[in-house]
């Protein structure tokens, strides 16, 4: 049974590390998804400039990843959606309405200019062998641009969440900028579908973020919705907009929907309901507010899941960059090393008849000892040594190309050559500054195709219970100890559905509930209304040996229908009031050698203290009777 334990043990382990590895949670180097970074490899491999059939597309990426067609193809329509490294022909559906895309056979896709020029590059990827062992697939791709950020990234693995929101990304390349100079940034999300947004406690991407609709008034019977929170559809927004009239929390109407390309939903309000009063209704009892909690969760460089914070991931992101830039540098300059090596070399053997010396040969090696020997006297500037294969090329050369052979054009490709050197060496001094203009050049030739669309405001969360009519009446039963708002008794105040009612009962306990149908009180209620957290009350008890205090408290947090207790255990309530001013009269049963029979204590006189505290003592004496006089 042990063996059966560890065994559980350790093949959930392992499923829930490829899960979170392999399914859910992207990389921080790369931004992507194992799935993404497979349909992307496979879009290049296959890149020939037209589009393609994403079926096809949905095939090539299966050779890599072992999950079925289904997933591949959600995921590809998913980021062709992100409008950010595939361009799409045909019907992707439609992000504001929830609409699903046509079947994979029907639409076509291909890199766009952007994706091709950050995010491949053979000779800086690591490659290893697809599940199959017949194909190599990237660990990550070297992308030049903080994608995690840019595109943002939704998962659920086993134990663990990730919800990183999209940001812009000309300030994400401004803020790369900032970084390398030295200077500080702040990054807030973008939004696909536009709308209003609070960042004020967005905590650099762990705290939370309030989005709006964005809502016009073209007249006062009328409400045109124009951008919907991110996260939400059209869809959506209408439901909890006609769920919010049938609850009567709003009038409304009518409401259409004449979404398109771009959102449109009017709202149609009754000839005596004007559109001012509505629109803070909206935002507190539809979708047209909405909180969103983003979690950054990734896969940090060390391959493990690791929270992070927006500032962390554009810094490594940032420092990934230049070490890229630098590496492709540093193998550009290899290649031309080897260019110049190979044209230097075909100029001494053309131009001093090298060749000459095989004539009279029959072997190969005794061509290629003859070619040696030939070229020994005149490689002293040479940047290496001369190999077989250098040999070996020379050879192969046609004796057309030997005939036709221009040394000044020769000498010209071997300035550029040298010049382009030059011009490496000086960026592999300055990284710095190689990478701003990397990055400067990106904004300038993709800068106009992301403008800021998310508008930056400051605005709180609407209160459901401050925009809420208070149209029901919260009423006290004497006879039967019953409170509520569908109770026959005395009124004690008018109320909303969403109003918080406070009532105090007179053993010393207390409830806080959510305007009450009928709710049990005792006839002896102290207290009952609307919650006041700068409310002070004063209450006086006596405990099991007759000692009497006072308890000056207000009550702050609490759990909805969760019983407290005021006094301790055993303790019996003498006097409650909310009147600060008032005063306490105790009266003492008459006993040998107690002249004082009767004291008058002040309320002001003593601290207000934390609901859970104990009293003040006020007297040790046995108490007869206790009275509240009320300030005159």
């Amino acid at each position: 049974m042990a063996y059966l334990h560890d065994l559980f043990d350790s093949y959930w382990l392992e499923y829930a590390s490829y899960y979170i590895k392999e399914r859910a949670i992207p990389h921080i180097d790369d931004g992507l998804k194992p799935v993404q970074r497979r349909i992307l490899h496979a879009l290049q491999r296959i890149d020939d400039g037209r589009f393609h059939k994403v079926a096809n597309v949905v095939g090539q990426t299966m050779q890599f990843h072992p999950h079925g067609d289904q997933s591949i193809y959600g995921a590809l329509v998913n980021l062709a959606n992100k409008d950010l490294f595939i361009e799409r022909q045909g019907n992707f559906g439609n992000i504001h309405t929830g609409d699903v895309a046509a079947a994979a056979r029907y639409i076509e896709c291909r890199l766009t200019p952007l994706a091709r020029e950050v995010l491949f590059n053979k000779e800086t990827t690591r490659f290893i062998d697809s599940y199959d062992g017949r194909n190599q697939e990237p660990v990550v791709l070297p992308a030049k641009i903080p994608v995690l950020l840019a595109q943002g990234a939704e998962g659920i693995a086993v134990g663990m969440a990730t919800k990183i929101l999209p940001h812009n990304l000309v300030e994400l390349w401004q803020a790369q900028i900032n970084y390398l100079r030295g200077k500080p940034f702040a990054l807030y999300p973008d939004f696909p579908t536009a709308g209003l947004a609070d960042f004020s406690s967005y905590g650099d991407g762990n705290g939370k973020v309030l989005v709006r609709a964005r809502l016009e008034v073209p007249d006062p019977t009328h409400i045109v919705i124009r951008e919907i929170p991110f996260g939400t559809t059209t869809e959506q927004l209408i439901v909890s907009v006609e769920a919010a009239a049938r609850e009567k929390k709003i009038v409304i109407k009518k409401i259409t929907d004449y979404t398109s390309d771009q959102v449109k939903i009017e709202i149609t309000l009754p000839n005596d309901v004007l559109a001012g009063g509505v629109i803070d209704t909206l935002y507190a009892f539809t979708d047209c507010e909405v909180s969103i909690a983003p979690n950054l969760v990734v896969i940090n460089s060390e391959n493990v899941p690791e929270v992070v914070s927006v500032s962390s991931i554009v810094k490594s992101n940032t420092d990934r960059l230049s070490d890229l830039l630098q590496a492709e540098l540093e193998i550009e300059r290899g290649h031309h090393y080897d260019r110049l090596h190979a044209r230097t070399l075909e100029q001494i053997f053309i131009e001093n008849r090298v060749y000459k010396v095989i004539e009279n040969k029959r072997k190969a090696d005794d061509i290629v000892r003859a070619v040696h020997k030939g070229l020994a006297p005149l490689v002293a500037d040479l940047i290496r040594d001369v190999t077989d294969d250098d040999v070996d090329t020379l050879l192969k050369i046609p004796i057309r190309r030997i005939s036709l052979y221009d040394i000044n054009r020769a000498k010209k490709e071997m300035r550029e050559i040298q010049q382009r050197l030059a011009a490496i060496e000086k960026s592999l001094g300055d990284m710095t500054k190689e990478t701003i203009r990397f990055i400067k050049g990106l904004i300038a030739n993709y800068g106009d195709n992301f403008t800021r669309r998310t508008e930056i405001e400051s605005f709180n969360r609407t209160d459901k219970r401050e925009v809420a009519k208070r149209d029901l009446q919260l009423r006290f039963d004497k006879k039967t100890g019953y409170v509520g708002h569908k109770v026959n008794g005395a009124v004690l105040d008018d109320i909303s559905p969403f109003d918080r009612v406070l009532v105090v009962r007179s053993d010393g306990s207390y409830t806080v509930s959510e305007a009450p149908d009928k709710l049990y009180a005792g006839r002896d209620m102290l207290h009952c209304g609307l919650v006041d957290t700068e409310q002070v009350f004063n209450l006086v008890y006596t405990d099991p040996f007759q000692y009497t205090f006072i308890k000056r408290f207000v009550i702050g947090a609490y759990i909805l229908n969760r019983p407290y207790q005021l006094v301790p255990e055993h303790c019996h309530v003498e006097g409650f009031t909310t009147d600060g001013h008032a005063q306490i009269h105790l009266s003492y049963l008459p006993k040998p050698r107690l002249r004082i029979l009767e004291e008058v204590f002040l309320i002001a006189d003593y601290p207000i203290r934390n609901v859970k505290a104990s009293g003040i003592r006020l007297s040790t004496k046995e108490l007869a009777n206790c009275t509240v006089e009320f300030a005159k």
